[in-house]
Order: structure tokens, then C-alpha cells, then sequence
């Protein structure tokens, strides 16, 4: 049974993974002891300031309980840190989401996985080898992993989709009740239909600048290794190869001029030749 007062608990903004353990050992892991405390006793926990700590006595925890079965009937499985389908990759990050809301096909456990990320606004010959590169990579039983946004995002769900059994993942940077980009709904069915989509926020959440990136830990967290196809210097996948940098996957960028493949490659990421299908694993 879905601990209510956990999923609440994990909903506050800025309640990040770190500080939701603290609390928990503060208060003998107990989270309805948690919302009931008084600010002081919050204050007491650290990383627990004056503003967090009037969120968490703000929490409507009866709201929290009456959402829980109607994203549940709307197909969103809740996976805490305690479920023992929640992915173990994840969970032995120090910032792992204390809480996923999951919709589709949604497998506990997977041997390898790979996440394929870059620009929103790629070049063709970018697309198709990031489509390529996924389509080869599911072929051999790994699992796609990007943020269904234009782009590389989507040309690697496709390309997993492309190959009978393939399996992919989808992690949002909005609600899974609430898919963004709005033109990816037919795409975010298709992954539901052959995976799943994944996002720590609110099931209605619509997208924020803040949820966007910090989803990119997910991404990242979830696979074993990451290729950068193409981005800018300045681009959001780059927030995803630091991520992954500091969990300690491996990181390849594709050998294209691209100012952040060319950056990532400086900085001693692995290089995948452009022309290349053969796989890092």
C-alpha cells in the first residue's frame, strides 16, 4: 500500500532526496511524524530552513490521499525508495527522487541501458545516427533512455521502438498525467505502449525550467552509460553528462564538431567515430 504521507512528503518543492533522509532519521523514519512536527523541531534537521519548513507543515496530506487512487486508476504506479521495483541503479544515488510516478510498461529490474540525449534542434544526419545508434543498442537488449523532447530525444525513442522487443524509457521534466511537448503525445503512447514514462514531479505538473534539468539525474541515474550525439556548448544535454559525470557512468560523445561534443571530448569524455555502430558496451 502507497505511503501517503511519503508521496506528500516528496512533492514539496526543494525537498530534495538528501535532506527527505535526514528527515526520516530525525524522525525515526516515520513521514506523518514528520508532518506533524512543529517548525522547531523541523528547523532542528538539517538542511531544513524556515521557508522548507513551512512547506512541510503546509502539506494537505488529505489531498495527497484522495489524488493517490485516481492517478493510480489513471495508470500511474508510485514507486518509492522502500518498493522493491524502484530501479536499485537509482536508489544508490545520494540524490535519488524519493518517489517515482511511473506510466506503462514499467520493468523492475533490466541488465543494460543506455541513455541517448542532445539538441532539441539537431542536424538530419545527427537524427538519423541517433535513431541508429538506439535501434542498434535495443537490438542487442538495452534499454533506451532519453527525455522525450524533440530532437535526439525523440529520434532515440523512435529508434528503440524501431526494433521488435525494444524498450525504452521516457523521463519527464512535467507530470506523467501531463506530457510536454504537447506534439510528443503520440510518441509518449507509443513508448507507454513498449516502456514506460518516468518523472519525480506531481502527476498534473506542467513543465518547469527546474524540473527539466534536474530530471536529467534521472536519465542519467537509470543507465550505465550515456551518449551525447550532439549538443552546444550551452546545451541542456550537457547538464546531463556533469550529472553523469558525478554518478560515475561512463560518458561518449559523438566525434562531430559540435561545440559540446567538442568540449566533452576535451574533457576526456570517450569518442564515438560519427560513422560508428558499434557499441561501447
Amino acid at each position: 500500500m502507497t505511503d501517503s504521507a511519503w508521496v506528500a512528503l516528496s512533492l514539496i518543492e526543494r525537498l530534495g532526496g538528501k535532506t527527505l533522509h535526514a528527515l526520516m532519521m530525525h524522525f525515526n523514519h516515520d513521514p506523518r511524524a514528520a508532518l506533524a512536527a512543529g517548525e522547531d523541531e523541523l528547523r532542528r534537521v538539517r538542511g531544513i530552513g524556515p521557508r522548507l519548513a513551512q512547506q512541510i507543515r503546509a502539506v494537505n496530506l488529505e489531498a495527497v490521499e484522495r489524488a493517490i487512487p485516481a492517478w493510480q486508476a489513471a495508470g500511474v504506479q508510485i514507486l518509492t525508495w522502500h518498493d522493491p521495483a524502484y530501479p536499485a541503479r537509482l536508489r544508490a544515488l545520494d540524490d535519488a527522487p524519493p518517489t517515482l510516478f511511473v506510466r506503462g510498461g514499467w520493468r523492475a529490474r533490466w541488465a543494460r541501458s543506455a541513455a541517448i540525449i542532445g539538441t532539441r534542434a539537431p542536424q538530419p544526419e545527427s537524427l538519423r545516427r541517433a535513431q541508429n545508434l538506439a535501434s542498434a543498442l535495443a537490438e542487442h537488449g538495452c534499454v533506451i533512455v532519453s527525455g522525450l523532447a524533440l530532437g535526439i530525444d525523440t529520434a532515440a525513442h523512435l529508434g528503440a521502438l524501431a526494433v521488435p522487443g525494444g524498450f525504452t524509457l521516457a523521463v519527464l521534466g512535467c507530470g506523467v498525467l501531463d506530457v510536454y511537448p504537447s506534439s510528443n503525445r503520440t510518441l509518449a503512447q507509443a513508448v507507454m505502449q513498449r516502456g514506460a514514462l518516468v518523472s519525480e514531479t506531481h502527476p498534473q505538473a506542467a513543465p518547469n525550467t527546474g524540473a527539466l534539468v534536474a530530471r536529467n539525474r534521472i536519465i542519467t541515474g537509470l543507465s550505465d552509460l550515456v551518449i551525447v550525439v550532439e549538443t552546444e556548448a550551452d546545451g541542456g544535454a550537457m547538464h546531463a553528462a556533469r550529472f553523469a559525470l558525478a554518478q560515475g557512468r561512463a560518458v561518449y560523445a559523438v566525434d562531430i564538431p559540435a561545440s559540446g561534443n567538442r568540449a566533452l571530448i576535451e574533457a576526456g569524455a570517450g569518442v564515438l567515430p560519427a560513422d560508428t555502430l558499434n557499441m561501447p558496451f
